[in-house]
């Protein structure tokens, strides 16, 4: 546990639930969780126990965005101030995006501005099927600015022409159809649901797992040349020499588990 913002729990499996503890204000933002949640994402990073990790919000909801008071002391910082408040919420939203870990969002309850930023950087996202999603910025005059690149690129060009021009609610039916969350499960299935997802990650290898999340950033959007494919064959090539890989094959070929699992 860093601060009492942010709670981190670690089973035995190697699955961390990292929770935002803030129910009173709907988990919404300040510098401080910023920090809670930097800090303790670069932990999860660093620990060879952690297989999978789960992001939730304690309370009634996901996360409201940025918080109230905090968005009052904003409105008289510097612009010196402003860009270096903005650049943490920048490198918080890089890190969940970059995590080598697969990071799942168990999404609820109301799901606003900086919210849904961090859904579209984690790598699966479930949501109980009567959550509520807001690009809500332009309504106070701001712009989704930190969060845009993970969102356009989660939901698509022409759904954000909509959604961050009107800043209009949407329905997890809508969040699924739009690409920003994978599964809208029924009242009362989501952890059921997020279960069978942590379930299907610990089949696979760790190293494979983190060298395929990599992949995707590294050829997304490319044009399929020979950089590209010169890149894919070198990290084929990595993966068979890779001890994970001899494990893998071997227990394939002997019908029997492999030791990750």
């Amino acid at each position: 546990m860093i601060d009492d913002t942010v709670l981190t729990a670690i089973d035995a499996s190697g699955t961390a639930t990292v929770t935002l503890n803030r129910p009173q204000v709907h988990n919404a933002f300040d510098d401080a969780l910023i920090a809670a949640l930097i800090a303790t994402f670069e932990g999860l990073a660093g620990n060879p126990a952690v297989r999978v990790i789960v992001l939730r919000g304690a309370g009634q909801s996901f996360s409201a965005g940025g918080d109230l008071n905090w968005m009052r002391r904003m409105a008289s910082y510097s612009h010196d101030e402003n860009m270096a408040d903005a650049a943490e919420l920048g490198r918080l939203m890089s890190t969940l995006d970059t995590l080598p870990k697969p990071t799942i969002a168990r999404v609820h309850g109301a799901v606003f501005a900086g919210g849904i930023g961090l859904v579209a950087c984690c790598d699966i996202a479930v949501a109980d099927q009567e959550t509520i999603f807001c690009v809500s910025e332009t309504r106070l005059g701001l712009v989704p600015a930190v969060i845009s690149p993970y969102l356009v690129r989660a939901m698509g060009q022409r759904a954000a022409r909509r959604y961050f021009l009107t800043a209009e609610r949407f329905t997890a039916a809508d969040a699924k159809r739009l690409g920003l969350i994978h599964e809208a499960a029924p009242a009362g299935e989501l952890d059921q649901m997020i279960e069978e997802v942590v379930a299907a990650l610990r089949e696979g290898g760790a190293g494979a797992q983190v060298r395929s999340k990599r992949l995707i950033a590294e050829v997304a959007d490319r044009p399929v040349d020979a950089s590209v494919i010169d890149l894919t064959v070198r990290a084929i090539a990595a993966a068979r020499a890779s001890e994970e890989a001899r494990e893998g094959l071997a227990a394939f070929f002997a019908k029997r588990k492999p030791r990750w699992r």
